[in-house]
């Protein structure tokens, strides 16, 4: 008999947070879903595995109250929109979260955060994910903070499909800039890993990352992998800026900055990260 204990996970319906649940779920742990519709389609995969969802909403503090009491651990993700983040409400949000594990006495929190944090990433959407870093510091709840870097699940929506046997795609980035990146997949191990080991994990600050290729390496890749032809543009910097300033904001520190994830460490302590090629062959 399993004497696991349940996590409530938030962000369950998204890529992040669905990832963890089902990794937690695949383990023996028993996990109660916090999810806004449990109709939605995700929603209902979870449950059919074997989550517990607890409908709420991270703007309803009561409904997170519910669905904290009781648990274990807490893993959280919040969703957020880069292009238009509304860095106050997703600090508030995240600040909810951790007051609710707090006042339930969680034993354990999980947060996903993100590699650039505490980087010199002048980007809102980065600013209040290190506000709530700083909310759950103070609160006393054991913790663990991962921070990965960019995901690469990110290229399934900004690659588009081939068209007349090439695939052409454009980013914010110049040719050979270096782009740390890691697997979902990879984050929600580790998470479990992290309720499974609270004695190494908590107060850790992980930033996580399974390979780095310069955007042209990127494109080469896609290549190798199907044999599709593959470009991946220069998109102006003043272009993007005029739709989505927080995101230029954001390219332009990983231009000049960038992700600074110990690849060796990472590798050395989970040998079978993904890398961008694995990634890529595995993918759905």
């Amino acid at each position: 008999m399993s004497t696991k204990r349940t996590v409530l996970v938030t962000g369950a319906t998204g890529k992040q947070g669905g990832a963890v649940a089902r990794r937690l779920l695949g383990t023996g742990y028993p996990v109660r879903a916090f999810v806004r519709d449990a109709d939605r389609p995700a929603a209902r995969e979870l449950a059919a595995l074997g989550a517990e969802l607890a409908v709420g909403d991270f703007d309803d503090p009561r409904s997170l109250d519910a669905a904290v009491r009781g648990v274990h651990g807490v893993f959280c993700a919040q969703p957020g929109d880069l292009p238009d983040p509304r860095p106050d409400v997703n600090a508030r949000r995240g600040r909810t979260v951790v007051d609710a594990a707090a006042d339930a006495g969680a034993a354990h929190l999980v947060y996903s955060s993100a590699a650039a944090v505490g980087r010199g990433a002048d980007v809102g959407h980065f600013e209040a994910m290190a506000e709530v870093e700083a909310h759950i510091a103070a609160s006393g709840v054991p913790a663990t903070v991962l921070r990965p870097t960019f995901f690469m699940e990110n290229w399934s929506y900004l690659m588009p499909e081939a068209h007349d046997g090439v695939r052409a795609g454009a980013l914010a980035l110049d040719a050979d800039t270096p782009l740390q990146m890691i697997a979902v997949a990879d984050v929600a191990r580790i998470a479990a890993e992290a309720f499974d080991g609270p004695d190494e994990f908590v107060g850790a600050h992980l930033e996580l990352a399974g390979d780095e290729l310069t955007v042209r390496q990127i494109a080469d890749a896609f290549t190798a992998a199907d044999g599709v032809p593959t470009r991946i543009a220069r998109t102006p910097a003043d272009e993007l800026r005029a739709s989505a300033p927080y995101l230029a904001d954001f390219f332009a520190w990983l231009n000049e900055t960038g992700y600074q994830a110990d690849l060796t460490a990472l590798h050395h302590r989970w040998p079978d990260l993904h890398t961008f090629p694995t990634w890529l062959h595995t993918r759905p």
